[in-house]
């Protein structure tokens, strides 16, 4: 995927942005705009927003540091881009506002059971402790779902400033 000057400008300002929003919303345990952002971006950029969420990817480690929390990250983003992807290009509002809103709450939701194995291979919890460390997790999964589900309406807005920025 060859890049313009003017996509590499507006990926990094992209990319930049979701950063600086999970920063700005971290005071609220998972709550943050990530999914509602990669959904956008993978609406509009389709195969290119890649260089955006790996871009937000990349930054979080520079910034909290390369540890083994961060490995996990390297595909839970990807999950949420393919999931997108295979959304069908062109949704009436009416139909594709409710499906993105469900698909940001589904990420939100399942997060900690993607999470798990990773952190069962990286800390050696076997199959039950994996399903014990999931079962912790589900009250914060809950949280996750649930804002990610009401901040997904913000999805088509998102979209369509983004495109009217592009033509214009």
């Amino acid at each position: 995927m060859k890049l313009t000057l003017r996509e590499a400008i507006v990926f990094s300002m992209l990319g930049s942005l979701m950063f600086l929003s999970k920063l700005l919303l971290e005071a609220l345990p998972n709550v943050h705009l990530l999914a509602v952002l990669t959904v956008t971006y993978t609406v509009c950029y389709r195969e290119k927003a890649l260089y955006p969420i790996y871009l937000f990817v990349l930054l979080t480690g520079l910034y909290a540091g390369f540890n083994l929390w961060w490995i996990p990250h390297l595909y839970l983003w990807a999950v949420l881009f393919l999931a997108t992807l295979f959304l069908p290009r062109e949704m009436p509002p009416h139909i594709a506002a409710p499906v993105y809103m469900l698909l940001c709450g589904l990420h939100g939701l399942l997060y900690g059971t993607m999470y798990a194995p990773a952190q069962a291979l990286m800390y050696g919890l076997d199959f039950h402790g994996m399903l014990v460390w999931i079962a912790a997790g589900l009250p914060f999964d809950a949280i996750h779902a649930v804002s990610n589900f009401c901040m997904g309406i913000l999805v088509l807005p998102l979209t369509r400033a983004l495109r009217a920025a592009r033509r214009g």
